[in-house]
């Protein structure tokens, strides 16, 4: 009897290629301190205001590409963090806060990373993947956790809170279905998986930047 071999979708080589550098992503000093109550909140803040400018350029860019049909496909309004994330960072530093904004080495050289992907629609799709099903997943996780920390429930932790996504499992199943179906070529394919890989190397570094902020 023959058997036909599996072949993998798009959505299934990210989660299993990607798999190591997810969780090296995630083995990070300063997350366990925050999610621990363990650091100043001036150290989350810190976290919201890098992710402001990480999102700043990733939503400018999906705008600015948006007639391209296969980043037309993941583009969602209901994703958007920038509008929370100015929420946050004016509730917890006040009206002020853009003076506040400087970019961490690691955040320069991920906000240069997406905006190449001005040309590139599959650079741009392995970073609005990594970044918002991500928020989707383990941001939940965060949100309850930080929440708990320093008695944040709304101002504060808006950019967890995705009002106009209920369910997140069944948008992120549509997702990656969109993911699988969209036209990629086996090049583009791996370009992609390569990226986030990046991507989640770029969060590493973040995160280690973050723990030396914490720590002056």
């Amino acid at each position: 009897m023959s058997t036909i071999p599996h072949v993998r979708g798009l959505s299934e080589r990210l989660r299993t290629d990607t798999a190591d550098a997810h969780r090296q992503a995630e083995e990070s000093g300063f997350v366990d301190a925050l999610l621990a109550g363990e650091l100043p909140i001036e150290a989350y803040a810190e976290l919201l205001a890098q992710s402001y400018l990480i999102y700043e350029a990733l939503e400018r860019v999906g705008a600015e590409s948006a007639d391209d049909p296969i980043v037309a496909e993941f583009l969602a309004d209901e994703l958007l963090r920038v509008p929370a994330l100015e929420a946050d960072l004016a509730h917890l530093r006040g009206a002020g806060w853009r003076e506040t904004l400087t970019a961490l080495p690691a955040t320069a050289r991920y906000v240069e990373r997406i905006e190449s992907a001005r040309t590139d629609p599959a650079v741009f799709v392995a970073h609005h993947y990594i970044r918002y099903l991500g928020d989707l997943s383990g941001g939940q996780i965060i949100r309850r956790k930080v929440g708990d920390a320093y008695g944040l429930t709304g101002d504060g932790v808006r950019f967890y809170i995705f009002d106009e996504i209920p369910k997140p499992k069944p948008f992120k199943d549509a997702y990656r279905a969109s993911l699988d179906a969209a036209p990629f070529d086996d090049l583009q394919a791996q370009r992609i998986v390569d990226e986030v890989t990046a991507a989640y190397e770029l969060n590493r570094a973040l995160f280690a930047d973050l723990d030396e902020f914490a720590r002056r």
